[in-house]
């Protein structure tokens, strides 16, 4: 038994339309990986337990692993908003979050996330980023002026697999984009940031 395999058989079970719609990403879906996956699916479900936020807004929806995370244990009046920029999940999504639990508190906005911010509310108490690695400043940009004190960003892929740790051999958009906003979470000074070295990085922030 390898560590990965001992952390899932000691963590809480994933539910059974969780593991479905990992076995059906992996089976039909390009790029399976960006699934969240049974343990951080469980850390941001419990996430959500912690914080109790009552609005949550997702950036990069992939098939809806995720967002039906955040919304598992969400209060009771609480909403996800999550944002995806291919079209052509539209249709698959709405039909997952129209049969799945918890699937009632989440709302789907399709288009570019930059885009997207801007037209909708900004009182979000939780914000998952896990959308166009070059523009996680951008979106933190976005975001920052109307996110009160207390509130959370939780930011997904921040170690990409490594390669921000030399970024003169690893200099590709994505691996800069990252690079950049970590060292823009850590020295702002409206941030508490922590990189929880967990799959391939995950970063939370708490607003001050």
């Amino acid at each position: 038994m390898d560590e990965e395999e001992y952390i899932l058989s000691h963590i809480s079970p994933e539910p059974a339309h969780l593991e479905a719609l990992y076995r059906r990403t992996h089976l039909n879906h390009l790029y399976p990986r960006m699934c969240s996956g049974h343990l951080q699916g469980r850390l941001l479900s419990m996430l959500v337990s912690m914080i109790k936020p009552r609005r949550i807004l997702e950036l990069g929806t992939f098939t809806g692993y995720s967002a039906l995370c955040l919304a598992e244990t969400l209060p009771e009046g609480g909403e996800v908003h999550t944002v995806e920029i291919d079209d052509e999940m539209e249709p698959e999504l709405l039909e997952l979050f129209g049969s799945s639990p918890g699937g009632d508190r989440i709302k789907l906005h399709i288009g570019d996330a930059s885009d997207i911010i801007p037209t909708l509310p900004t009182d979000w108490d939780l914000v998952y980023i896990d959308a166009n690695k070059r523009d996680y400043c951008a979106y933190l940009d976005l975001l920052l002026p109307s996110l009160k004190t207390g509130s959370f960003i939780i930011a997904d892929n921040t170690l990409w697999d490594g390669k921000v740790f030399d970024t003169s051999a690893n200099h590709d958009p994505q691996t800069l984009g990252l690079d950049r906003f970590n060292s823009y979470a850590a020295s702002h000074p409206r941030l508490e940031t922590v990189i929880i070295p967990l799959r391939d990085g995950l970063t939370l922030c708490r607003v001050v």
